[in-house]
């Protein structure tokens, strides 16, 4: 019998290693095309080194900022290197510019996610990046051993707000967030299930103020796109912690090298670190603005790394 046993598991190992090979490992990077509500939506998939090795593979979508792209994503954050390291699927979706019959660009047409927050499309139809997302994820199972209990969502910027929309709004499918330098939207937002949550951000970030306000470039520029206000951090923390039961007060603080952690609880997890002296950008990782317009970058904490072990403590209990 145990040779057997043995036999099959190395026929399987060998079925799926040829299906990640011919079909899907081929390259570490793809970029994938789908119709969503209409229209047609882009993503790139960092396929990890050792994918034929594994049963399945956890999803981690990373959600670029205002005005960015997937690829410039991957470039800023290192998710791709973290899932070769790891072994899991780095997803970077494009979101869509207000004109999309002209390409992207960064300041006359910014790719910008539909984030609950109605900064973007005031008198036009704002794109269904919900149903975009909702069918990548199935693409995605279509075309790699996915596992659905593990699939979490972060971003930046514009993207951390669109991971806080998914939090709630995908409640059913997605294991954890971890938004960096967002706010959360929503009003008294519902969660079908409950979402542990990450959130990381700069003291000292001029587009995500940590007492809220109005967002100003560093170097004087109105910036159109960020034009409404924001909430204090701190709102969207609390937010989320209603939203799970548990107490608005942190059950633990630490503080490290200018790096400040709380911990909420008891229940699902939540955890809220402010960065010292930390402008708009993604800890730890290449920055794609000058410091001059947006703040000090810092090297304090790499928020992929934390990212990653905050995700692979949580897995869907279905």
């Amino acid at each position: 019998m145990c040779t057997i046993v043995h036999i099959w598991a190395r026929l399987a190992a060998s079925v799926l290693g040829a299906a990640l090979v011919h079909g899907h490992a081929a390259a570490a990077e793809q970029r994938h095309t789908i119709r969503a509500a209409g229209l047609e939506r882009h993503y790139t998939v960092h396929v990890p080194s050792n994918a034929e090795a594994r049963a399945s593979l956890p999803v981690v979508i990373m959600l670029h900022g205002g005005g960015g792209t997937g690829r410039g994503a991957a470039r800023e954050t290192g998710w791709a290197a973290k899932a070769d390291e790891s072994g899991f699927l780095a997803v970077f979706p494009d979101a869509m510019p207000p004109d999309p019959s002209r390409p992207g660009q960064f300041r006359l047409n910014p790719q910008l996610w539909n984030d609950g927050s109605d900064r973007f499309y005031r008198g036009q139809k704002a794109p269904d990046d919900m149903a975009f997302i909702e069918a990548m994820l199935e693409d995605l199972a279509a075309r790699f051993p996915v596992d659905r209990r593990r699939v979490y969502a972060t971003g930046f910027s514009n993207g951390a707000s669109m991971s806080f929309r998914l939090g709630v709004e995908l409640s059913h499918r997605i294991a954890a967030i971890a938004p960096v330098a967002g706010a959360l939207w929503l009003d008294a937002p519902v969660l079908k299930q409950p979402v542990p949550m990450l959130y990381i951000t700069g003291t000292a970030d001029p587009l995500n103020l940590i007492e809220g306000g109005i967002p100003k470039l560093l170097n004087g520029a109105y910036d159109p796109v960020r034009a409404k206000a924001k909430p204090p951090v701190r709102d969207s923390i609390e937010k989320w912690a209603r939203a799970l039961g548990i107490p608005v007060v942190p059950r633990s603080t630490a503080d490290a090298n200018g790096v400040r952690t709380e911990t909420y609880g008891p229940g699902t997890e939540v955890v809220y670190i402010a960065i010292e002296g930390m402008g708009h950008h993604w800890p730890g990782g290449r920055s794609l603005l000058p410091e001059s317009v947006v703040g000090t970058w810092s090297g304090k904490l790499r928020a992929t790394d934390v990212i990653w072990d905050f995700f692979r403590r949580h897995a869907r209990a279905d």
